[in-house]
């Protein structure tokens, strides 16, 4: 399912859930508001506290369906009903880091002959990074998309984001930009899609920012080679832990 709570409700960063499954170390719940991470973008993390004590998330790991909440200790035990705070400043840095790699990919894909992306990585540090199919390409080329980023951020572009069926986002040109993988659609056949207001339409299912703006001051830091094919762009927000 590319739907979450985290989609419909992307402030709800503090929430209350039951316990329906437990094991040393893991939980499961009623509701969570944590993106699971996918797509190159790791998952959150947050606090759940409940009537017996208290437990950091690091990881979300599905399993046959399910979203397992994994702990830091793995003999760490929870039940009943729980509070779980989500890490803020590690969704901010996910959700700006995603929507400036958007805004990168529909650069390389206007300016690049529809070039695909073969990789990316989504850090919550505040770094990432992006690999795509250019084979052919001038690093320096890349480089000089920097101030191009800079001026998008600076427009202050609506993010928006709508549900399209499948079928329809594979016939239309560009929706699609993986080369490997694409976003699963929900139950009902949709595809989520995240639109930067006059600018650019991809489908998606990570966590991003309302407004281009909010993704502040961002470098271009490094364009690398990798392999015959790929060329590696890393992208840092301003502040960012490296």
């Amino acid at each position: 399912m590319s739907l979450y709570l985290c989609h419909e409700q992307p402030d709800l960063l503090v929430f209350d859930a039951e316990i329906t499954s437990a094991r040393p170390g893991a939980i499961r719940l009623s509701r969570s508001a944590l993106h699971p991470g996918g797509g190159g973008q790791l998952c959150d993390q947050a606090l759940v506290h409940g009537a017996h004590g208290s437990a950091r998330v690091v990881e979300v790991r599905v399993e046959d369906g399910a979203h397992w909440l994994v702990f830091d200790l793995p003999e760490a035990m929870l039940d009943g009903r729980v509070t779980v705070a989500i890490d803020a400043t590690r969704r901010e840095h996910l959700a700006r880091m995603h929507t400036a790699t958007h805004v990168l990919n529909a650069l390389v894909f206007q300016r690049f002959d529809g070039a695909l992306v073969t990789g990316a990585q989504i850090m919550g540090d505040g770094t990432g990074r992006m690999d795509f199919d250019l084979p052919d390409a001038d690093n320096d080329a890349l480089r000089a998309l920097e101030p191009l980023i800079e001026r998008e951020v600076a427009a202050a572009r609506p993010v928006l984001s709508v549900e399209v069926p499948l079928l329809e986002a594979q016939a239309t040109p560009g929706l699609l930009r993986s080369a490997a993988v694409a976003p699963p659609p929900t139950p009902d056949g949709l595809v989520r899609v995240v639109d930067i207001t006059g600018f650019d339409r991809q489908a998606c299912g990570g966590t991003h920012v309302e407004n281009t703006a909010r993704i502040g001051a961002v470098r271009l830091v490094k364009v690398e080679n990798k392999g015959r094919h790929n060329r590696r762009v890393r992208l840092e927000l301003a502040g960012a832990v490296t």
